[in-house]
């Protein structure tokens, strides 16, 4: 599987920062699903502290390999083709910036015959969700265990069916400007810790109550804050 456009945008943009490390465990977890899960078509990985999700697509040939085994023994995309629905989409093109979007947007529900939920927990709090993907109903079926030993993941809490649409990659979109509004965060950060005597944790929560009060986003208020801080240094 391969990263969809943002996520190879934002991924890119971190190992510029030295952060290599989301990455390779994107793709390594993209491998293993796959190894377990030979249908999978999607994953996508949500941080929530940093508000990013990840998602990998399959490829042009895993897609075609799917179509081949579907068309022997019936599958969602067989059966949409019986219903006489079009799908007007070139699948070489399946991860092009462009048309990843069309792609998802009009065929997510028909190409997805089941997903997983696996939340992912650091002692008792949950930081974030994997969500799989997969063309045929039961490729899920009793592999919740070696899914979630295998990503790093809790299979207790597994959810079967939530996001048939794929709606995670929709999330995954909004990634890179997410994580611009976090650089803009962090300098603002800075500016108030540093002129109001205080640590960054109390910082961030007068930069958060200060954005829910203004009702916009954090984002928007640092770069508030950077823009009065710019002017007042002139």
């Amino acid at each position: 599987m391969e990263p969809v456009p943002e996520t190879r945008e934002v991924l890119d943009e971190l190992i510029s920062q030295g952060d290599v490390e989301i990455g390779t465990t994107l793709v390594a977890m993209g491998r293993k699903a796959r190894e377990i899960v030979p249908e999978c078509v999607g994953l996508s990985l949500a941080l929530l502290e940093d508000g990013l999700t990840f998602t990998l697509v399959a490829t042009s040939t895993e897609i075609a390999a799917l179509d081949a085994v579907q068309y022997l023994d019936g599958g969602p995309c067989v059966a949409a083709a019986h219903e006489q629905e079009t799908l007007d989409v070139d699948r070489s093109d399946m991860v092009s910036e462009n048309k990843w979007r069309l792609y998802a947007q009009a065929t997510a529900a028909a190409g997805v015959a089941s997903s997983l939920t696996l939340p992912v927990e650091r002692g008792d709090r949950v930081v974030g969700s994997i969500n799989l993907y997969a063309a045929t109903p039961d490729a899920f079926n009793g592999r919740h265990d070696e899914l979630g030993e295998a990503l790093g993941a809790s299979a207790q809490s597994a959810v079967v069916n939530a996001d048939l649409s794929f709606s995670t990659r929709l999330e995954a979109v909004q990634a890179p400007a997410r994580l611009a509004d976090q650089d803009d965060v962090d300098i603002a950060l800075g500016i108030i810790a540093a002129s109001q005597d205080i640590d960054i944790a109390m910082a961030h929560e007068r930069l958060r109550q200060a954005a829910a009060r203004a009702g916009i986003t954090e984002g928007q208020a640092a770069r508030a804050v950077r823009q009065v801080f710019s002017s007042h240094s002139e």
